[in-house]
């Protein structure tokens, strides 16, 4: 079925509604993760930082599978590619849901992990199969599910577990997962009849091996010792697998994800400033519910999984409403004046957070100011993408940039679970107050080094017009991406 038969199809209406759902899923995947980290640990008798994998690796696997996913889903089996990464998802969220130990949650989160790859194919989908306003106003839809979905997804799954159980939370998953799955089979349309690009599994095999060692190091390093064989191993084999795939991906004839075009310094400083505040960014978002359901007596705030989950709320809400200004700054002054403003504002937040944590409305400020600061970082990285690459690249520079986010994501999310583990008395269950600290400073030094990294970008730069052509996947994974997850994002 042609692209104009999908348009002309009865089911077509439905489209729109089953592509924002899709967008939707992909809120509640991401939602499923820090809040419910001491949950997850408490239920499967394990310790927190155990239970954190919980989160990490659904970001690992969402920064490895969104430029693969985008790939497959650029040619003409675009719908088989949704079905199939929406079965797995599935699968994934049933796994989790059973209780059969934190191992096999563990890997139905990395199974729900190729879920985040889903929002560019429903925006590219959007964008093909329909036409005129109605293209343009979906594709605004999805955007604003991602951003603010994730947000609202945090209480709302922190309810169902508060109420059921953590399993509770991800049968949740499971039934969201199935209803996409067979909404998707009904009606989504046949992409456009253009061959399939050419997917780069070497690369993405290295990729994946060099991420998943790095992360296995430094989220268990505190425990096997730093200088232990095994930390040492992979920490050896994290260096070999990302040389090799740098060096492949500069050689290979269709790379996973274009590193030549990082060569400039435009287009180097925004992928180098999506990895440290995707960082500095989940060093929070991993953090702050912890704290806040931590007992009062080990110096947290007691609070339900549901208020944990509220706490995340403003930072949603204030990313999104920073990426609708950030724009107008950005042609109004460039991106040597906002993206340093950006990490100000990013590290005023982390500083607040280091600072201040007596009372628990101090959290909220602290969340608040951070979203506001990583939605203006990543709403204007893409227009310095844009200036800095040819027209013809840029779906791959944007795939590469987003890989850069996730694999900050993931990066936060680890090292949050080893200082705080690192900071944890012997014996002790909870981590001292210093611990958090730590966190912070770390965060307020990931932001110095964002401000720095971006006042040397030149004054002024000539900006290109946007090309007039469709997006592809990868292209519109930049567009869909939400500033904390994935996807988003």
């Amino acid at each position: 079925m042609t692209t104009v038969d999908a348009q002309r199809s009865p089911t077509r209406p439905l489209l729109v509604p089953v592509l924002v759902y899709l967008a939707m899923l992909v809120a509640v995947i991401s939602s499923l993760g820090a809040p419910l980290v001491p949950a997850i640990a408490e239920a499967n008798h394990v310790s927190v930082p155990s239970a954190q994998w919980s989160l990490t690796v659904t970001l690992l696997v969402g920064a490895v599978a969104t430029p693969v996913i985008g790939r497959l889903g650029d040619g003409r089996h675009r719908r088989t590619v949704v079905l199939v990464v929406l079965a797995v998802v599935l699968a994934g969220s049933v796994l989790a849901a059973l209780p059969l130990g934190l191992g096999w949650l563990i890997g139905g989160r990395a199974l729900q992990g190729l879920g985040l790859g889903l929002t560019p194919l429903a925006i590219a989908t959007a964008r093909t199969a329909l036409s005129g306003e109605r293209s343009r106003s979906t594709v605004a839809a999805l955007s604003v599910t991602v951003a603010a979905g994730v947000g609202l997804g945090y209480p709302l799954t922190g309810a169902i577990a508060e109420a059921g159980g953590v399993h509770a939370a991800f049968w949740f998953g499971a039934a969201a997962s199935a209803v996409a799955l067979a909404a998707a089979a009904v009606v989504y349309p046949a992409s456009p009849d253009v061959p399939p690009r050419r997917l780069d599994v070497l690369g993405a095999l290295l990729l994946g091996t060099g991420l998943a060692a790095g992360l296995l190091a430094l989220g268990e390093a505190e425990d096997w010792g730093w200088t232990s064989p095994q930390v040492l191993g992979l920490a050896a084999l994290t260096v070999v697998a990302l040389a090799s795939w740098v060096v492949w991906q500069l050689r290979a004839a269709a790379p996973l994800v274009d590193l030549r075009l990082a060569r400039s310094r435009d287009a180097a400083t925004a992928h180098g400033t999506a990895l440290l505040v995707g960082l500095a960014n989940y060093l929070l978002l991993s953090s702050v519910p912890r704290l806040a359901q931590e007992p009062v007596a080990a110096g947290g705030f007691g609070t339900s999984i549901v208020v944990a989950g509220l706490i995340l709320l403003p930072f949603s809400l204030a990313s999104f409403s920073a990426s609708r200004i950030a724009s107008r700054l950005d042609r109004s002054h460039g991106p040597r004046v906002v993206l340093p403003l950006a990490a100000v504002v990013l590290g005023v937040g982390q500083l607040l957070f280091g600072l201040l944590r007596d009372e628990l409305w101090q959290l909220f400020l602290a969340m608040t100011v951070v979203g506001l600061g990583v939605g203006i970082m990543f709403a204007a990285l893409p227009g310095l993408i844009v200036g800095a690459v040819p027209r013809s690249e840029t779906g791959s520079a944007m795939s590469l940039n987003q890989v850069m986010r996730y694999v900050g994501f993931s990066v936060g999310s680890a090292l949050s679970a080893t200082v705080l583990e690192a900071a944890t008395p012997a014996g002790a269950a909870f981590p001292p107050s210093s611990g958090y600290s730590t966190i912070a400073w770390v965060g307020v030094g990931t932001c110095v080094a964002v401000g720095l990294l971006t006042s040397l970008l030149p004054s002024r730069r000539a900006l290109r017009p946007e090309p007039v052509r469709e997006p592809s996947a990868a292209e519109a994974a930049d567009v869909a991406a939400a500033p904390h997850d994935p996807t988003a994002r």
